[in-house]
């Protein structure tokens, strides 16, 4: 193999000024930050499997660039092996001629283009997202059944994250004394439906989004109209008659279900999707066959929360959600992960489907939406 010169930036330069081919190979949303003034970009994945078609002349001059110096004499040595003689690479590359103080140009690209590279760049240098797993979480389609506690925090990360379609349901108000923990509101929020706020703010973080306010009560009679088109589904409810509307409604969709809950210092986070792997996901009822005593399970406003533990919960069910949109990680299926804030632990429990479960177990037939009120008050059947 052999040596490839390392040049400077002011090296590569000059190089430039007498006739040597300066070639930018980072990828399109990189080089939207700023190129070398003169360079030509060619991503190297596109020059590594065409060279010929981007190299005029196999002895002309060739000095490439990426972003540290790395990929650029991965490159080189891949060119110099393939017979082109003239090759070198910049150390330290964009870094180092930013920092040096030459000029940079812009590469011609549209609004829409240039707000897709830098607002999303973090995610687009990442394997396990780039550009195909953005457009994706830009197509995809997310309902956040709560704007309170858990909603807020983590439709405020979807929304960052491009999601390209939020539709978050809830009938509340927002009130002074969601403000130390719904952190989507603000006091000027007070009094506004909760949904309308969260609309606002996030458009104002994400302009480019489509965020549909629902302000209703979820019920039996809505539930089917609001999943209709959701890829994934995030619980952020209060209370156990919803959580089992949502299961039973989830599961007969065929929707992911990402559960979070909060009590006092404690959260839980796991993901429900028996109704796409029945028999081997569990769903909700598999947890909790039957709802706890109303005592045992009192809501915040009665128990009280610390503010900053809906925030941890619903950030890891955005994350949840995330993963479950690009098909990376592993999921918290079968898995249900709880959050002691005082003790600072993570304690993770495996769920197994429960094979006599009334809803999931297989070869079960969907039995209808029930009277989830009268149910969860123990007046109820499953």
């Amino acid at each position: 193999m052999s040596t490839i010169p390392e040049l400077t930036p002011a090296q590569a330069r000059e190089r430039l000024a007498h006739g040597a081919l300066l070639i930018d190979i980072r990828e399109a949303h990189e080089r939207a930050t700023g190129m070398a003034e003169g360079a030509l970009g060619i991503a190297k994945g596109d020059l590594q499997a065409e060279p010929d078609a981007h190299l005029p002349a196999a002895d002309r001059e060739v000095v490439l660039i990426c972003q540290s110096g790395r990929r650029s004499m991965e490159a080189a040595v891949f060119l110099s092996d393939l017979g082109y003689p003239n090759v070198a690479s910049v150390h330290g590359g964009t870094t180092a001629w930013r920092g040096d103080g030459l000029p940079l140009v812009q590469p011609m690209q549209s609004d829409a283009e240039r707000d897709f590279n830098e607002r999303y760049s973090r995610h687009l240098l990442l394997p396990q997202v780039g550009i195909e797993g953005q457009k994706t979480l830009l197509a995809s389609r997310v309902l956040v059944l709560g704007a309170g506690g858990l909603g807020a925090p983590a439709s405020f990360y979807l929304a960052a994250a491009g999601v390209g379609h939020l539709r978050i349901a809830d009938d509340d108000v927002v009130d002074r004394s969601n403000l130390h923990r719904q952190i989507i509101h603000t006091d000027a929020s007070v009094g506004e439906p909760k949904v309308l706020s969260a609309r606002a703010r996030l458009l104002a973080l994400n302009p480019s989004l489509d965020v549909e306010a629902v302000q209703a009560r979820v019920t039996s009679d809505n539930i089917d109209a609001l999943l209709e088109g959701v890829d994934v589904v995030l619980d952020g409810s209060d209370n156990f008659p919803l959580r089992y509307l949502l299961n039973d409604a989830c599961l007969q969709h065929g929707i992911p279900l990402v559960y979070g809950a909060v009590e006092r210092f404690t959260g839980q986070v796991s993901v429900f999707d028996a109704g796409r792997q029945r028999g081997i996901a569990p769903c909700y009822r598999c947890l909790f066959p039957e709802p706890p005593p109303p005592e045992f399970a009192p809501n915040c406003s009665e128990a009280g929360v610390l503010g900053v533990l809906p925030g941890m919960v619903g950030l890891l069910q955005a994350t949840e959600v995330l993963k479950l949109l690009l098909g990376i990680g592993e999921p918290l299926i079968g898995r249900l992960l709880t959050f002691d804030a005082l003790g600072m632990r993570f304690r993770e429990t495996r769920l197994r489907p429960d094979p006599g479960c009334p809803l999931c177990a297989p070869g079960r037939d969907f039995p209808g939406y029930i009277d989830y009120a009268a149910f969860c008050s123990g007046g109820g059947a499953a």
